[in-house]
């Protein structure tokens, strides 16, 4: 079983064809969130519902499901969208204020475990976490970990902006103090002397979260020339940019030298957009993307907006951020067709808006590519670590003891997870997008996985280690978070029913008939006294332990379908 988890592929990419969205509408253009009269085949089966809420949750729930198989998969999707936001921030300040001590790395962790698992707006938990991980900020950076509240509120607009327009949620990154320190565009100054303005924010902006390195047709493929990929910027671009990005710093009730610097802290500089300071920017030529704003420009704002309209409306967009949000949701690999139909659902959402997040969302999950009923063999991803972990408290309803989901970092890959909510290593992420294993079938058939790059020898033992103790004994500091299995032990006395609901939860009725089988006949092999009450409970438990273990051990289940 290691050998086989260690090799599982989550690639994926089934051809596709061109149309609309599952329910027959175009992508992006609206549907109703009314059961009466949504279209027939919008109306999923249990495992339909429980697939969808792989993508688009942190995990499938019983009543969940129930309650998707009554509204619909577009009344889900809209209910989501109209679900209120909780912020991370205000748990954190909360917590400091009941405790009279300094904010916390924990902190933050704890609200995200608290609100992935247990919150309602579950589409808005994991687009934020998908986009956490294309707009990178990380606490492993020792500058932004002096600021735990901030990285709390950098995490509460990107989930605030999920639902918004991309041109906003673009601006919003790049004026958080958080990037700002990250990226190193906070107190940026303008060119004097031998001194040059801090190019690091102005490539990755494009390279990262916008254009990326090569043209592209709106299907996702690069446009060649002479056989060649066409470049999307130069290191001249990156020089006009910079300059655009001169004289941003912290905010507060003044612009002096000193608050540009550092100095004279206001208290909520760590979360308040940066704030501008003409003294300190640029007013040379700053050329970028074949546009030009002329020498004498001292507006940092107006400066700004020129250069991330012209970033918004580049063609590239749609397909790069498009196909970078399917392989967070759904597929390591969408045809090009898919990366298509969502990049024209970013270019138009029906009513002739660009950059609409609702609308590329609802064209990502209701893609006739993203609901067949039988996945394709290649069609897939692999789950990562903190989303199976998820996955594991919502199906079987865990609950923390203190109410504060107590769980700290899960860096280490040999005994935890090897993953942690917003403490990549770097930039790139865990993992880039266009990560391939070397020497495998993947990378023979040409194709990618991203998650792979995360995934090996110690993380696949580490993974293995940390579960077989959470899933009976629960996790978290002083097992502060147990599941409760009421409803699985009810089942226990019945193999394949108890089976058959981890499959459901779990994997969306995807299990083989091959993994169903060997699984039940490893729960049976758990004999249930039938002489003595208290061995035949304690054998219940180990059945519904075993049936869950085994289930997450499996490379079925280490894939999304």
């Amino acid at each position: 079983m290691l050998a086989a988890c260690g090799g599982g592929g989550g690639a994926s990419g089934p051809a596709g064809s061109a149309g609309g969205t599952a329910n027959g509408t175009a992508p992006g253009s609206a549907s109703s969130s009314a059961t009466s009269s949504a279209a027939p085949t919008d109306i999923p089966t249990q495992p339909q519902a429980a697939r969808l809420l792989a993508q688009a949750s942190f995990g499938a729930t019983s009543a969940d499901i129930d309650h998707m198989t009554s509204l619909g998969m577009s009344g889900w999707i809209d209910e989501q969208f109209a679900k209120p936001q909780r912020l991370h921030r205000t748990y954190v300040d909360d917590i400091v204020a009941s405790s009279s001590t300094a904010a916390t790395q924990n902190n933050f962790f704890e609200s995200f475990w608290q609100q992935a698992v247990g919150g309602e707006d579950q589409l808005r938990q994991r687009v934020a976490f998908a986009l956490s991980q294309i707009f990178v900020v990380s606490l492993q950076d020792s500058n932004v970990a002096n600021y735990p509240r901030g990285v709390a509120s950098y995490y509460d607009m990107l989930a605030s902006d999920a639902f918004g327009n991309f041109r906003k949620l673009l601006e919003d990154v790049s004026l958080h103090p958080m990037m700002g320190l990250y990226l190193t565009s906070l107190h940026n100054e303008k060119e004097s002397g031998n001194r040059i303005p801090d190019q690091n924010y102005a490539r990755e902006c494009m390279q990262l979260f916008t254009i990326g390195l090569y043209e592209l047709n709106q299907d996702g493929s690069l446009k060649m020339i002479d056989n060649m990929p066409v470049e999307t910027y130069t290191s001249a671009d990156i020089v006009g940019m910079s300059r655009v990005l001169t004289g941003w710093s912290w905010a507060g009730p003044d612009k002096t030298d000193s608050r540009f610097y550092g100095g004279s802290p206001d208290a909520n500089r760590d979360w308040m957009p940066m704030q501008s300071y003409p003294k300190f920017h640029s007013v040379s030529d700053k050329a970028f993307l074949g546009t030009t704003i002329a020498a004498g420009s001292t507006s940092p704002e107006a400066d700004l907006k020129v250069a991330l309209d012209k970033l918004f409306n580049h063609p590239n967009v749609g397909p790069f951020i498009g196909r970078q949000l399917i392989q967070r949701l759904v597929t390591s690999d969408p045809s090009p067709q898919y990366v298509a139909r969502v990049a024209a659902a970013f270019a138009d959402n029906g009513s002739g808006v660009r950059g609409d997040m609702k609308a590329v969302i609802k064209a990502i999950l209701l893609d006739k590519e993203a609901r067949p009923d039988v996945p394709a063999a290649s069609q897939g991803k692999l789950r990562e670590p903190v989303v199976r972990l998820a996955n594991w408290m919502r199906g079987f309803n865990a609950k923390s003891a203190s109410g504060r989901f107590l769980m700290g970092s899960l860096d280490d890959p040999l005994t935890q997870l090897g993953q942690t909510p917003m403490r990549s290593p770097s930039v790139f992420n865990f993992y880039r997008p266009g990560y391939v294993p070397p020497n495998t079938a993947l990378a023979a058939a040409g194709l990618v996985a991203p998650e792979m790059q995360i995934t090996g020898e110690t993380s696949v033992v580490g993974y293995l280690n940390f579960m077989r103790d959470a899933i009976p004994n629960g996790t978290g500091s002083s097992r502060d978070i147990k599941p409760d299995y009421t409803a699985e032990l009810a089942l226990a006395d019945t193999a394949d029913k108890l089976v058959d609901r981890v499959n459901l939860l779990l994997m969306g009725n995807t299990m083989s008939a091959g993994l169903r089988n060997q699984i039940i006949a490893a729960v049976n092999s758990v004999a249930i006294s039938t002489t003595n009450a208290t061995n035949a409970a304690t054998a219940r438990k180990n059945r519904v332990n075993l049936a869950i273990f085994l289930a997450m051990a499996s490379p079925e289940y280490i894939v999304q379908k």
